[in-house]
């Protein structure tokens, strides 16, 4: 007999997912507007260059959808941002 992995309860790490109304997310989703901005593309104009209708792009910047990771580089990248440098951006928040 092999060893076998106990996956760990739900909920054992405790609530990780921050709120779509903490400071995190706040600064975020104005850091994404403000960088729209200052690149002159409306919310149509990005979500054409992301391949993506441009309802999402309104609903990231109001705080009605998340990012995963995947779209968070897209979206990083579409706005000619290194997602990398975003994070670290984050990180020094606190």
């Amino acid at each position: 007999m092999g060893t076998f992995y106990i996956a760990p309860k739900i909920g054992a790490m405790g609530n990780i997912r921050l709120s779509i109304h903490s400071f995190e997310h706040s600064w975020l989703r104005d850091f994404l507007l403000k960088r729209r901005k200052e690149l002159g593309l409306s919310q149509r104009a990005l979500g054409m260059k992301m391949g993506v209708v441009h309802s999402f792009i309104g609903k990231v910047e109001t705080g009605d959808r998340r990012l995963d990771i995947f779209e968070f580089i897209t979206y990083c990248r579409a706005l000619e941002l290194d997602p990398g440098e975003v994070i670290r951006e984050i990180q020094e928040l606190k």
